[in-house]
């Protein structure tokens, strides 16, 4: 039985601005930011926000929002939850941007990959 099919969820809002976050419905219109009134960037389903007072850790979040992504979770039916990665710290997102400039790929692919395995 599908999750999202009887139960209209809320999704994450954020102004990476003035690094806050709402949960509202999705709207034909855009959201804006109560503090700024800036539209509000859709975080999807499973966006955990950063204290506000963590700089560092929300620069992350806008550059995982700027490529396009969102934190989701969820399949689009609700079916099953499969976690997806974003990077969640500086290193992180400094270590794909390097890879997608050598390789060529495309930032929003790179950042949605999980670091790999180490071997030894």
């Amino acid at each position: 039985m599908c999750t999202y099919a009887f139960v209209d969820y809320k999704l994450h809002y954020a102004c990476v601005a003035c690094r806050i976050s709402f949960k509202r419905h999705p709207a034909p219109t855009a959201h804006t930011c109560p503090r700024c009134a800036a539209p509000l960037r859709c975080a999807g389903h499973d966006f955990a926000a950063p204290r506000r007072s963590n700089r560092k850790a929300w620069t992350v979040v806008a550059a995982v929002l700027g490529a396009g992504l969102r934190y989701e979770g969820f399949e689009p039916c609700g079916c099953r939850r499969d976690p997806k990665f974003r990077p969640r710290t500086r290193a992180q997102l400094r270590a794909r941007r390097i890879v997608a400039a050598r390789t060529g790929t495309p930032l929003a692919e790179r950042l949605a990959q999980p670091d790999p395995p180490a071997t030894r």
